[in-house]
């Protein structure tokens, strides 16, 4: 497995605060990584510290597992904030300035990038006269000017009407379709989950978790949540009354049952009458965003 971006205890302090606070951070080849925290967590303090636009106060950082940081960079394409465009050029002109002010030999840069993000046929238009969205797509494109490996977003669709989002969002999947592992940064969930496959939460300059798609769409799955005073016998009652193995058990005598959900009357009397105390019974479950926004206000999560 080729790592592409490692952090180990990242920290950025400003003005005695930690904005960024001991970050261990995974990237893998291929991901499509969220990295999901409300404005003023500390994403793009992090990103600008990968980018080598902010100096680390403390920790450490790997590029394609490499500490060589200046030969590394060469390899990623950043968007931070708002797009840096010339407002009285046009697409073209714009990523030909910015193919001059890199040095990129490529004949062909420009004609390839444009086609890719889909601004092909802009010509004369100039980059002031850009819907938002067609602003962020010349800044991508511009940041994919280097054929980079790694592409780090941030709030890529900020703003974005729900046509330009889904535009981004297509754009996004393929480049990486093509190979490029992405970095998107956001504050709403629900929309990364059409496209991430990993998951990084910040709050507070702290990355809670890293999870993939599949282990957050499992958190968020809806189920019966039981507290009783016997797991052991209240299992043995749920396999043998409701013919069912889809149950898992927790600490504090919980028990989460994935199927039936339909049924908690039933599961709750059978239970009493078989001499199991139900403390409490509860169909649990929500969507992305739900999760997100519990997890930010620090509430627990079994």
């Amino acid at each position: 497995m080729e790592y592409i971006l490692q952090t180990n205890n990242l920290t950025k302090i400003y003005g005695g605060k930690s904005v960024v606070d001991h970050v261990n951070m995974t990237i893998k080849k291929g991901d499509i990584y969220g990295f999901i925290g409300k404005n003023g967590a500390g994403k793009t303090t992090l990103i600008r510290m990968v980018a080598g636009l902010a100096h680390p106060t403390q920790g450490e950082i790997k590029l394609f597992e490499s500490n060589d940081l200046d030969k590394q960079r060469k390899r990623i394409g950043t968007t931070i904030e708002n797009p840096a465009l010339y407002p009285n050029m046009t697409a073209k002109q714009n990523l030909e300035y910015y193919v001059k002010l890199y040095g990129i030999p490529e004949k062909d840069a420009v004609d390839q990038v444009l086609k890719l993000v889909g601004l092909e046929d802009t010509k004369r238009k100039k980059s002031k006269n850009f819907s938002l969205g067609m602003k962020q797509r010349l800044a991508i494109a511009i940041a994919l000017l280097g054929n980079p490996d790694f592409l780090m977003l941030d709030e890529p669709t900020n703003g974005l009407d729900p046509f330009g989002i889904k535009e981004m969002r297509e754009l996004l999947l393929r480049l990486n379709k093509q190979g490029i592992t992405i970095l998107i940064s956001s504050h709403i969930l629900g929309e990364l989950s059409k496209i991430a496959t990993v998951y990084g939460i910040i709050n507070n300059g702290i990355l809670v978790e890293e999870y993939t798609k599949q282990e957050l769409e499992e958190r968020c799955k809806r189920c019966l949540k039981i507290k009783v005073d016997d797991t052991k016998k209240a299992s043995m009652i749920l396999e043998e009354n409701f013919q069912t193995v889809e149950y898992d058990v927790l600490p504090e005598n919980i028990i989460r049952v994935f199927d039936p959900i339909d049924c908690s009357g039933e599961i709750n009397r059978k239970l009493v009458l078989s001499g199991v105390t139900v403390e409490s019974i509860s169909l649990v479950g929500q969507d992305l965003e739900g999760y997100f926004v519990e997890l930010m206000e620090g509430k627990n999560h079994d």
